[in-house]
């Protein structure tokens, strides 16, 4: 999907949503066929109205009010069934609608490439959702009723033109002049609500980051700190919701107020005409009646546009995030198992168009199979290149070869089966731990799990757990120690049994004898892998064939992990001299 130009991008019905309705254009003709019905029924009472008074009172009709009762009893009926029935008719659009664009939000997200979904931050993403709920509500709630009665209000004006014409130049008066107060209203309020939105999502972003960083915050004690700041941001979202609450209610009460007055001009004025036998009184009870449902519609609109421009908002958030973007999803042709060689040719990376490169002209050869390892300072770009050889990353020049073939001709679920990927941070998904292990592949069988824990150093831990491969593991993999958490996540790389696997400091969580079986482990797997560390753990990077340094997005030397730390002076650390001894006394250790 290409991105949207900037003028699609302002259309308040973008393509992706009229694509959307297009099915459904038969049931609003339906609903529009069941509103003018309605409103043709809504005069059935003020006509009733005119006619008592004119015909009955007037002239004592009791028959005649017998079959006036019977028809206005009749027309109710009638009025009844139909908002039933439109009331199921919207029903209708509102599920359609929203299991349409819901699931189009999840699609999206989940094809969208890495580095847009790191780009916003998450609460962005959140904020998606409700905007589905938000056009759902107005094409299927009372703001669509709403936009119905608007369409026809002008049968009022025809029918009040026709038993009062000396009081409709008044209601006509009225009633531009509520379409200019609706017009200003929907100006000052939308930019009111905008200002709002902006303030509530840097206040929900804090949120997010709190329970995101919640172990930090209780580690440091940071309450105070965060409860502060989210004080002041509360504050400003409290003071823009009351500005945007102020204007909005200004406007309501004008209209309220306007309201008023065209009764008030109306009934002055049929005064004068029935005292000069120009309407009858009958004619003017029933224009006043007829006057409230044609002036109700614009009242609401006047309070409720907020809700008019929350969809114009969402739907230009959506429509932004339908035209980003995303990762190719088939690949054209399917190619064998590759043996592992990475190739990087000049690849250069940035995070943001104007941001200084992340990597910088990378020319890198990582043979197949064997261990490589990468190091360097941080923030010097490891993490970085382990996402680009993956494929996470797209290069901004330069290219990824596998097996000589480039990384960007092949879909994400092909590259995946190829290449396993083990991140710094360890998440583990809500269920148990054999869910977790087969997530890239549910139909796995008992033995390929047992097999790829077995691997990963994590059987013997799972096994002897009372609910075993049972267990649950919580949000996050929270109710796991580290240790097992990062092993599970090794399991789940391994479980297709991928020719490449990628590790970024995978054994932060893992003790001295963890960090043993692993590199055992893998030594035993690198001779028909491509095996790619990012570490710093000594240990690991001896086990490893080759070596690549990188420091400030750029490649200091690569090659054999001996001549190269041999050549960059590294050597074993050394114990401090005179360093203060460990021992043990009465009560615990100092």
């Amino acid at each position: 999907m290409q991105t949207t130009s900037d003028s699609s991008a302002q259309d308040p019905v973008p393509a992706w949503l009229k694509s959307l309705l297009e099915p459904l254009k038969p049931l609003f003709k339906e609903v529009l066929a069941v509103s003018f019905f309605l409103n043709l029924l809504a005069i059935a009472v003020p006509v009733f109205v005119l006619q008592v008074y004119d015909r009955v009172i007037f002239h004592a009709g009791l028959s005649t009010l017998q079959g006036l009762v019977i028809g206005i009893l009749v027309a109710i009926g009638f009025d009844f069934v139909l908002r039933k029935a439109r009331s199921r008719m919207l029903q209708a659009v509102a599920l359609k609608i929203d299991v349409e664009i819901s699931s189009g939000v999840v699609n999206k997200l989940l094809a969208l490439p890495l580095r847009t979904l790191e780009s916003r931050p998450g609460n962005y993403w959140h904020l998606l959702f409700r905007d589905a709920d938000v056009i759902r509500n107005v094409f299927s709630g009372q703001t669509a009723v709403l936009a119905t009665d608007l369409i026809f209000g002008g049968i009022f004006l025809i029918v009040i033109a026709i038993i009062a014409w000396p009081v409709f130049w008044v209601l006509l008066t009225v009633f531009a002049l509520f379409v200019a107060l609706a017009w200003h209203a929907g100006r000052f309020v939308e930019s009111a609500a905008d200002k709002e939105k902006q303030k509530v999502l840097t206040r929900d972003s804090l949120i997010s980051e709190i329970i995101l960083g919640r172990t930090t915050v209780k580690a440091l004690a940071l309450s105070e700190r965060m409860k502060d700041e989210w004080e002041r941001r509360q504050e400003d979202s409290i003071v823009e919701g009351i500005n945007r609450g102020a204007q909005n209610d200004l406007y309501m009460y004008a209209g309220q107020s306007l309201t008023l007055i065209a009764t008030v001009a109306m009934t002055t004025v049929g005064a004068i005409a029935i005292l000069g036998q120009n309407l009858t009184m009958g004619g003017l009870i029933a224009a006043n009646m007829l006057s409230n449902r044609l002036l109700s519609p614009m009242n609401q609109l006047v309070g409720t546009w907020r809700t008019y421009t929350a969809f114009k908002q969402s739907a230009q958030r959506l429509v932004h995030v339908f035209g980003e973007a995303e990762d190719l999803q088939e690949s054209p042709i399917q190619m064998e198992r590759p043996k592992g060689r990475i190739t990087l040719d000049n690849v250069t990376f940035r995070y943001a168009r104007e941001a200084a490169p992340a990597l910088e002209q990378i020319k890198l050869d990582i043979p197949a199979t064997g261990m490589t390892a990468i190091m360097g300072p941080n923030g010097g770009g490891k993490t970085t290149l382990a996402k680009v050889i993956l494929g996470l990353y797209a290069p901004d020049d330069g290219k990824v070869f596998v097996d000589g073939a480039d990384l960007a001709q092949f879909a994400r679920k092909d590259l995946a089966r190829w290449m396993g990927y083990v991140p710094q941070d360890c998440v583990l998904f809500a269920g148990t731990i054999r869910e977790n292990i087969a997530y890239a592949k549910p139909e796995a069988t008992d033995e390929e799990i047992i097999r790829a824990a077995t691997a990963a150093r994590a059987h013997t831990l799972i096994i002897s757990m009372p609910k075993g491969y049972g267990t649950p593991v919580g949000e996050g993999g929270g109710q796991l120690p580290g240790g097992l958490r990062q092993r599970i996540a090794i399991a789940r790389a391994l479980l297709n049994d991928p020719p490449i696997l990628v590790m970024d400091e995978p054994t932060s969580s893992l003790d001295r004898a963890g960090e043993e079986e692993l590199r055992q482990s893998l030594m035993a797997m690198a001779k028909d892998k491509t095996i790619i560390l990012v570490t710093h753990s000594p240990p690991m990077v001896h086990a490893c064939q080759n070596v690549v340094i990188i420091e400030r997005g750029r490649i200091k030397t690569a090659g054999p992990t001996q001549k190269t730390l041999e050549a960059l002076g590294a050597a074993r650390p050394r114990p401090v001299e005179n360093a203060p001894a460990v021992r043990v006394v009465e009560g615990g250790a100092t």
